[in-house]
């Protein structure tokens, strides 16, 4: 069902057996137009012995812990920090035999104060954010896989501004042990790549419950045969905040729909249920509390080393009482089972992953509110490229499937991958 080869199985494979010294010079060679990564090591061997990533380099957002490499979270406040070891992920991706070649910039705790990476295909527009170094190390060509992370629409928005593929996955399905949190209940590891074949390739191989995440999962299916996907019956959906999408993102989602139809989809425009209209109330009630939780410490004693979005994150959350927090995580759990029910007879969800091309200036990462109610209940969701904006900006769109059910989503997708290439 994929629709490009696997830039990473290709690597494993043995046939780009200098891909790690080689994205190494890549990033130092453009670093200083991109500002992608916050920590390059002036030297990286790559993994000893075999595995399924093999000489496969990798770049790794900076609020992920890197025990051989600072990880400083995008922050003021201890930018040199040496974590005493590996997070989850970076441990897997090492003993799978990926070499991690650098730390990525990151808004400030994965929160909206920006860093100084520039979207690679026009300098004076935002990569988007949190994960911006990753999206833009992937479309500069520099790696075959970053990892990010999501806890609103901080790999897909980004993914979408770069014109790659960001895949968040389901919640609890790569375990988040070693990444800095903004919100336990809605943060999740994901991943950019360049086509869904990779992605669809990195998932099987880190998609894993383990008892340092109290929420991990493995989703449904990955090892079945995504070549048996019928044909595909596809849901068009008008999400909430579509009154902030640009004509040209609509317009781009309607032909994508139509694309999908003629390779032999079946598409149908369906009304979204209002159950999800409160979405983008309840995941930043969820954050703000969460985030209140775990960065109030941290504010109150670097007042002069943490940034006015930190800051007032964690002001709004103190007004927040409990009643209305349980309140969001009870709509939270209710939406996330209910999802398949009310898409029955649907593989996959067709919408939007922004509101439009990248914006201009680098003091703004964008607004996530088009990926915020697959976030909040932690749904499965790709965006891919599909057009040029009026500017020659990437468009996007985006795939969602209900929780659990990545691999049909990741079916789904390479399905649109061909379609929309043809």
């Amino acid at each position: 069902m994929t629709a490009f080869p696997s830039t990473l199985r290709r690597i494993a494979g043995g046939a780009a057996g200098d891909a790690v010294p080689a994205a190494l010079a890549d990033a130092v060679r453009l670093d200083g137009r991109l500002h992608a990564f916050a920590y390059l090591p002036r030297e990286v061997l790559p993994q000893a012995g075999g595995g399924p990533l093999a000489g496969v380099p990798v770049a790794v957002k900076d609020i992920i812990d890197t025990a051989d490499m600072p990880t400083g979270y995008g922050s003021r406040i201890d930018p040199g920090f040496r974590p005493p070891a590996d997070a989850w992920i970076v441990e897997r991706i090492r003993r799978l035999g990926g070499t991690v070649i650098g730390k990525t910039v990151t808004t400030e705790f994965a929160w909206r104060n920006p860093g100084p990476t520039v979207n690679p295909h026009d300098g004076s527009r935002t990569p988007g954010g949190s994960s911006s170094g990753s999206a833009a190390a992937v479309a500069a060509g520099i790696v075959p896989l970053a990892i990010g992370t999501q806890t609103i629409g901080s790999v897909v928005r980004p993914a979408a501004f770069c014109g790659v593929v960001g895949f968040k996955p389901s919640f609890g399905a790569i375990p988040r042990t070693g990444v800095h949190p903004l919100a336990w209940s809605l943060d999740h590891v994901g991943l950019f790549t360049p086509s869904v074949a990779d992605a669809a390739y990195a998932l099987a191989h880190f998609a894993a419950a383990d008892p340092s995440d109290p929420h991990g999962m493995v989703p449904d299916g990955l090892d079945g045969d995504a070549s048996a996907l019928p044909a595909a019956r596809i849901a068009v959906i008008d999400p909430p905040a579509w009154d902030r999408v640009g004509p040209d993102q609509r317009a781009a989602r309607d032909r994508a729909a139509a694309a999908l139809a003629a390779a032999g989809a079946i598409v149908e425009t369906i009304k979204l249920d209002g159950a999800y209209g409160r979405t983008l109330e309840d995941i930043m009630t969820v954050l703000r509390v969460e985030a209140r939780h775990i960065f109030r410490d941290r504010v109150e004693r670097f007042p002069d080393r943490t940034s006015r979005h930190l800051q007032a994150l964690v002001s709004d959350g103190r007004g927040i009482d409990a009643e209305t927090y349980a309140g969001a995580l009870g709509r939270q759990k209710s939406l996330r089972h209910g999802m398949a029910s009310h898409f029955d007879g649907f593989d996959a969800v067709l919408t939007v992953p922004a509101t439009g091309e990248a914006p201009k200036g680098l003091d703004d990462t964008g607004d996530p509110a088009l990926c915020a109610p697959w976030t909040f209940i932690g749904a499965p969701a790709i965006t891919l490229p599909c057009a040029k904006g009026p500017n020659g900006m990437p468009l996007g769109i985006q795939l969602v499937a209900p929780w659990r059910r990545d691999a049909r989503l990741m079916a789904v997708a390479a399905f649109a991958e061909r379609a929309l290439a043809s």
